[in-house]
């Protein structure tokens, strides 16, 4: 592959990981991994949401929570990009917000150089109560406002986060893109449903690459998540997938496929609304 070609195809990599409470040894961990993706090819690795902690208390978050630019966090991020030579997408970590009771749920892009190139703060917060199982994210977390998409190797980018999943008009707001990415901690239950057929339907309707990358198994915290992080294609072929445990999953962003799907059924010519 050459990497000045716009036209070939870019290997790009999720990581799957079962996040502890302990933010160094999730680090440690997240750094094996880049480190294998890096080694089998991948020019952008997705990291899952709440990389950095995966706490006992919703609220242990806060008290790890950055200040926007600088952080060990943020720091790690930074080098672990350039040292492994990849574009990072930090999955999730927690920075300051108005409010000293909550934190922004973001995402941040670093380049192979190190330097930050996007930010987005997750704008759709998790609330799920069925019997025993109950989650609030607003509880802990303030919500972003503006969606957001930056420019890689393999094309336009769109960030998300989790439960934005489940709210399509956000992707149709960021336009026509090459490759949308999903961090997320989907639960077992609401993962078990529905969390593949979203993910598929986010590419066929958008007509373009999806790559999740999730929590996925058992936590010290006793919440179970449900993993598979997958590769979809713009046709909603599942081309790669991992179910539970830490891993990396790995596959290629083809620009031509792009251009074959979207040639053989314009639907986003034909939007009308």
């Amino acid at each position: 592959m050459n990497p000045s070609d716009p036209s070939a195809p870019v290997k790009v990599a999720a990581v799957q990981m079962v996040s502890a409470p302990d933010v160094a040894s999730n680090l440690e961990a997240v750094d094996a991994l880049v480190a294998q993706a890096a080694g089998e090819g991948a020019r952008i690795v997705l990291l899952p949401e709440y990389f950095c902690l995966m706490g006992r208390h919703d609220t242990d978050k806060v008290g790890v929570r950055e200040a926007d630019g600088r952080g060990p966090i943020q720091d790690f991020l930074a080098n672990a990009a350039k040292r492994h030579g990849v574009w990072l997408i930090g999955g999730t970590l927690p920075l300051e917000c108005p409010s000293p009771s909550q934190v922004y749920n973001t995402t941040l892009v670093f380049d192979p150089r190190g330097e930050r190139r996007a930010r987005y703060d997750k704008i759709h917060l998790f609330g799920f109560r069925r019997g025993d199982e109950a989650y609030d994210e607003s509880a802990t977390i303030l919500a972003g406002r503006e969606p957001v998409a930056f420019d890689a190797p393999c094309g336009r980018v769109g960030l998300s986060v989790c439960y934005d999943l489940r709210f399509p008009e956000l992707y149709r707001a960021l336009g026509t893109l090459d490759l949308i990415v999903v961090p997320a901690a989907f639960t077992y239950t609401t993962g078990q449903a529905h969390w593949e057929i979203l993910l598929r339907a986010r590419a066929i309707e958008n007509q373009c690459y999806v790559l999740a990358s999730a929590q996925g198994g058992k936590h010290p915290n006793g919440r179970r998540t449900w993993g598979h992080s997958m590769l979809i294609d713009p046709w909603g072929d599942v081309l790669a997938v991992q179910a539970e445990g830490p891993g990396v999953v790995c596959g290629e962003i083809d620009p031509a496929r792009l251009r074959e799907v979207r040639a053989a059924l314009p639907a986003l010519r034909h939007r009308v609304f």
